[in-house]
């Protein structure tokens, strides 16, 4: 995350006292600036014709999940199943990742943690976390 501000450093040095819009501050929200701050590249993110998930309707309920509990801003279907969700890919953050975590124990009724060792596979791609959910659900 820090890599991200390091890179607004140029432009807080140049604020003066007073030069700040407060009322566009207080305006934005955390989800849209964390938004910002991926640099979300959509127009490669596409479901690829090749691969038919095992799960499509979880798979889509899942990729609407996301969207709604990160508030990000582009379409569920936009979201590639193989893309990475952490980092580059779909760019979350490890808050993103507990904040999934949490919204999947109350939605599908098992819960995600944080010291599971096969979190890094869980959470490799939608296409992963779709498998998890639909192997581990208690709910339908």
């Amino acid at each position: 995350m820090m890599g991200h501000f390091g890179k607004l450093a140029p432009q807080i040095a140049r604020c003066r006292p007073g030069s700040i819009d407060t009322e566009s501050v207080r305006a934005a929200s955390l989800p849209a600036l964390r938004t910002r701050l991926r640099g979300l590249a959509t127009g490669a993110s596409r479901f690829s014709p090749r691969m038919t998930p095992a799960h499509p309707e979880l798979q889509r309920e899942i990729a609407a999940l996301l969207v709604e509990a990160l508030n990000l801003d582009i379409a569920p279907e936009s979201i590639d199943p193989q893309a990475a969700l952490y980092g580059e890919g779909l760019g979350l953050d490890s808050i993103d990742i507990l904040e999934v975590a949490l919204v999947v124990s109350q939605r599908y009724g098992f819960q995600l943690r944080s010291d599971d060792e096969d979190n890094i596979r869980i959470f490799t791609s939608l296409a992963s976390l779709t498998e998890h959910i639909a192997t581990h659900r208690t709910t339908p």
